[in-house]
């Protein structure tokens, strides 16, 4: 591709509208829910508690209903997870998560419909689905589907 001054400017415009995001309100607090998060033992005892069930639930769902621990790893995989969702460091991380993604999908719609609007482009999360769990990659990034 022939670089041409209008292909420059849209770069450094890029360029500009990133360094903005890095600087917002809503990076530092999603920087330093993430910080708080993995510095906090517990929370991270809980997450990885949750990983590790995840991996059984995976053997689980392999036979679905007919595998002889199905009931049990359900219910291990339904309560970890609510005692991981529950710790103050995971949730403030969770909402930091959300609004973070929130304001880059607010950019992305406005970037694209200032071009047209036929041209689609990521709402509420949608392009970075999390599989079901409520974590994305920041955190455990576990992509399971138990809920």
């Amino acid at each position: 591709m022939i670089a041409t001054m209008e292909y420059v400017d849209i770069l450094d415009r890029c360029e500009s509208l990133g360094q903005m995001v890095l600087q917002s309100d809503v990076m530092e607090d999603y920087q330093r829910s993430r910080k708080a998060l993995n510095n906090d033992e517990e929370a991270q005892k809980l997450i990885k508690a949750f990983i590790d069930i995840k991996d059984q639930y995976e053997d689980v769902q392999r036979f679905g209903r007919y595998h002889p621990d199905f009931n049990q790893i359900m219910k291990r995989v339904r309560t970890t997870k609510r005692a991981m969702d529950m710790h103050e460091k995971v949730a403030a991380f969770k909402v930091a998560e959300r609004n973070l993604q929130k304001l880059l999908d607010e950019i992305s719609q406005y970037v694209a419909q200032s071009v047209s609007d036929d041209i689609k482009a990521p709402k509420d999360g949608a392009a970075l689905s999390d599989g079901g769990c409520g974590h994305g990659s920041g955190s455990s990034g576990c992509g399971c589907r138990a809920s």
